[in-house]
């Protein structure tokens, strides 16, 4: 019987030349003031075999240190230990603003990633993504603010989160490089990518596809979702839980999906490596579809 078995090994980013792993570690929920707590979780994904770190200027907005506080955090672990950097592809984001929403003009962008720097404490990212559609910036200009970026050494590569097909179409028509990633959501519970062309254009396109939250929002991890106790089961012949087994799921597509792992927890982070243990076969991955679709497929 066929198997969809998955590889440790690096990868290219979408068509870039910077290599990362096939799971990533963000800091949507980085928070607080303890650096070495910090530290302990970075240490855990490079344990891991973690080098894709995922941040943005929003994360940390809904604590009381505020707006770009996960960045200013990850910032100050970094600047206790500057031989951190050279092991890390460092991604964040910009374009949402609390109360705005969305702003990807060329002036708030170019704000947006000075902040990013100044609050990491780095002089570039490896990868900068606009983080949510903004209807009221024509694509060109967001795409000469990202060659602008790119031009200016503080960004190596660009990509969007959350943009669909046609508005990833429409912003590369204008733009003189690649882009090189989307972030979508995706996973057992929220599948919209595998119908909506996001994972078909990216295949074709060869687009890094980062997936947030792919543990439906932790409901994969510990609930009683027939998808959950799919994941579970599918675990639990490998030795693992059902968090690692929904990793495994979403990596196993042919897209070459790099899932997000939030989790805020050493021994969560270290638990992620041993995604790469679990193999599919084709009935066991479509039935967890299937379980969290909550239907037949035809």
């Amino acid at each position: 019987m066929t198997t969809l078995r998955l590889s440790a090994q690096l990868r290219p980013l979408g068509k870039s030349d910077l290599l990362v792993s096939p799971i990533a570690w963000g800091m949507w929920r980085l928070a607080g003031d303890d650096i070495p707590a910090v530290r302990a979780l970075i240490d855990a994904a490079f344990e891991a075999g973690i080098t894709l770190f995922d941040t943005a200027d929003i994360y940390g907005c809904d604590t009381p240190a505020g707006f770009g506080s996960a960045e200013a955090l990850f910032g100050r672990a970094l600047a206790e230990a500057p031989d951190l950097r050279d092991r890390m592809v460092v991604a964040t984001k910009g374009g949402i603003r609390p109360g705005i929403p969305y702003n990807s003009s060329a002036d708030y962008l170019g704000t947006a990633l000075d902040d990013s720097l100044r609050r990491m404490r780095i002089e570039h990212v490896d990868l900068y993504q606009i983080h949510r559609r903004d209807l009221l910036t024509h694509p060109q200009e967001v795409a000469a603010t990202l060659d602008r970026m790119v031009t200016s050494g503080k960004v190596r590569e660009v990509g969007v989160s959350n943009y669909s097909p046609a508005e990833i179409d429409a912003v590369q028509a204008f733009l003189d490089r690649r882009i090189v990633s989307t972030q979508p959501e995706f996973s057992a519970l929220h599948t919209a990518p595998l119908f909506d062309g996001t994972l078909d254009q990216a295949m074709r396109l060869d687009l890094a596809v980062l997936a947030w939250s792919p543990l439906g929002g932790g409901r994969l991890a510990d609930g009683t979702h027939p998808a959950a106790q799919a994941l579970a089961a599918q675990g639990a012949r490998y030795g693992v839980d059902a968090a690692t087994a929904a990793l495994a799921w979403v990596m196993a597509h042919p897209a070459g999906i790099i899932p997000i792992v939030g989790s805020q927890t050493p021994s969560r982070i270290l638990a992620s490596a041993r995604a790469y243990q679990i193999e599919w076969t084709r009935a066991e991955w479509y039935g967890v579809l299937q379980a969290g679709m909550g239907e037949m497929l035809p």
